[in-house]
């Protein structure tokens, strides 16, 4: 199969260095010239953005790394309060709510929709996926058609957003990301930010049940042995 000539590059990705934007810039590889991974001082942030790097020295795509240190000190959640403030248990809406940051998502594709027109770049791709929908405002479709309204009324080349998980499960991900051949051993979604996940919180919960259902072996390192 041809690859993709340097002009087929028309795209900035989102990526935080987590399983599904990890599974997304691989398999958007060949038209993504610019990753942008953000810093807003979540507890993990170390940890998601050395695996990010990794990756996208792996695949030779310039990375850009963008601190948003206002977010820690203006906005409210468990997610930018330390380990000792995200809760253990389901990746549900009663027991997730504390770790929205809020308007996140609005936050970063704006910033991105503006490096993008700079650069001449048409799509904005983010990996926002079905099980974030009870949870977080700004991963759902309807939020996602919004922004998408707005990006390309604001911007001259009328930039749009590619977000191809918005109706698929993390097991979905998962697999494809397996077909792919992905080291998800690589990746780091564990809110509390240690230096194994922690394997009780609900992310970590929600990845592990992701890799069951998906009938693929899960390569992370959890603390908790049951995993």
């Amino acid at each position: 199969m041809q690859q993709p000539t340097t002009t087929d590059k028309d795209a900035v990705i989102i990526y935080s260095g987590g399983l599904d934007s990890t599974t997304l810039l691989y398999e958007e590889q060949h038209h993504i010239a610019l990753a942008i991974t953000f810093d807003y001082g979540s507890n993990h942030a170390r940890r998601e953005i050395a695996c990010a790097t990794h990756h996208c020295q792996q695949l030779g795509i310039e990375q850009l790394i963008i601190p948003l240190d206002f977010i820690k000190d203006y906005f409210t959640s468990s997610l930018t309060a330390g380990a000792e403030a995200i809760p253990d248990g389901n990746y549900d809406d009663q027991n997730m709510r504390s770790t929205v940051v809020p308007f996140r998502n609005g936050i970063m594709l704006s910033i991105a929709c503006g490096i993008a027109e700079s650069r001449g770049l048409r799509r904005v791709l983010i990996a926002n996926h079905s099980g974030d929908h009870a949870i977080y405002p700004d991963c759902r479709h309807d939020f996602i058609q919004a922004m998408q309204k707005a990006m390309e009324t604001g911007t001259y080349i009328n930039v749009t957003i590619a977000a191809p998980y918005t109706g698929l499960s993390k097991a979905d991900i998962v697999s494809r990301g397996a077909a792919l051949g992905i080291d998800y051993g690589t990746t780091y979604s564990c809110y509390k930010g240690g230096e194994k996940h922690c394997g009780t919180c609900g992310t970590c919960r929600e990845r592990h049940e992701a890799f069951l259902q998906a009938g693929i072996p899960d390569p992370t390192l959890y603390d908790n042995n049951e995993k």
